[in-house]
């Protein structure tokens, strides 16, 4: 049976080795398929156009001239698609054999799927747990932390169980927005991803409006994709994505939940910030030089980012801005 028609569409943003990789792999694993490859720069301006003419000159390469945003540079490279199905996919991504005609199939198989992703291995091969996720809420927010993650890894706050138990694909809330596949009407009819977002939340307010419009989202463990991207990421705090991400969750948390979840959520970062403050800084300041005290530093210092952002100190989400009348979904699915 001829599998649909396929174009990948991915968003470049300084990192051009990554996505010389990532289109090696797209290469050596999707030849049969032929698929259209878009590949967006967003505003980096890094070379990369330069490194596809010589080395993939097949790559149709879209220049943004300003940085709109991973989700809206999604968007403008979607508005090049021709083929049925589009997977939105990372530079930082190394396809494993299989996975993208894994995928294929099981959305072939299940009228009502409206998102396939893949199971993430970190660079080292082992799991990325965020692959499958929960909706975020304000109370798994407020409780989210490496340390309950891995005491309850099974929890439905963390929405990550499946991740570690499934075989064989599954039914989830969300996934990650690093390789998402899903038919390229159903992504045009949604509006793609969500304006409100400049970077981080995209991947779950989609998953949510396609809950919303009576569609799955299956999680394929059998196919399987590298993403790098992710793997050191839990070793660094820096303000703007720490600021950001809290940002984002309030859009998110307003746009589709409302007003006062979003308030509830900006109270509970208020309160998990002032007691995880209160456990952690002395360690911080009090123990030797050593492995605990670090871990200590980094929960700081990433709480007072929070703290700041939550009292009105900090303001570098404020320019994102949220319309109310956002929160309806553009498609229905009937039964």
């Amino acid at each position: 049976m001829t599998p649909p028609s396929l174009s990948i569409v991915i968003v470049n943003w300084r990192s051009k080795d990554y996505l010389r990789g990532c289109l090696r792999a797209v290469a050596a694993t999707c030849a049969e398929l032929s698929p259209e490859i878009i590949v967006v720069d967003g505003a980096s301006f890094d070379g990369c156009g330069e490194m596809l003419a010589a080395e993939f000159p097949y790559v149709h390469f879209v220049q943004s001239q300003e940085n709109i945003g991973f989700g809206q540079c999604n968007n403008l490279g979607f508005s090049h698609v021709t083929a049925e199905v589009v997977m939105l996919l990372n530079p930082d991504t190394e396809l494993q054999p299989g996975s993208v005609q894994r995928m294929l199939a099981e959305l072939k198989s299940r009228p009502r799927a409206g998102l396939i992703a893949p199971r993430l291995l970190n660079t080292d091969r082992s799991l990325q747990t965020s692959c499958v996720q929960a909706f975020p809420t304000p109370l798994n927010q407020a409780l989210d932390s490496d340390l309950l993650r891995s005491m309850f890894p099974h929890s439905r706050l963390w929405g990550t169980g499946k991740a570690f138990t499934s075989r064989t694909p599954v039914v989830v809330e969300a996934v990650s927005g690093a390789c998402m596949l899903l038919p390229a009407e159903i992504y045009r009819q949604l509006g793609g991803f969500s304006h409100h977002y400049f970077m981080y939340g995209e991947d779950m307010d989609l998953s949510y409006r396609l809950h919303h419009a009576g569609l799955e989202v299956i999680h394929v463990p059998e196919a399987e994709v590298v993403h790098h991207g992710s793997g050191s990421s839990s070793q660094q705090v820096t303000h703007f994505s720490t600021v950001l991400i809290r940002s984002t969750n309030f859009i998110y948390m307003k746009v589709n939940h409302g007003a006062v979840t979003a308030r509830c959520y900006w109270l509970l970062q208020i309160v998990s910030a002032i007691i995880r403050l209160i456990v952690s800084a002395p360690f911080s300041a009090l123990l030797p030089p050593c492995s605990l005290r670090a871990v200590a530093r980094r929960t700081t210092l990433k709480w007072w980012y929070i703290l700041q952002w939550a009292m009105g100190i900090d303001r570098v989400g404020k320019g994102l801005k949220v319309a109310s009348s956002s929160s309806a979904c553009p498609l229905t699915v009937v039964s």
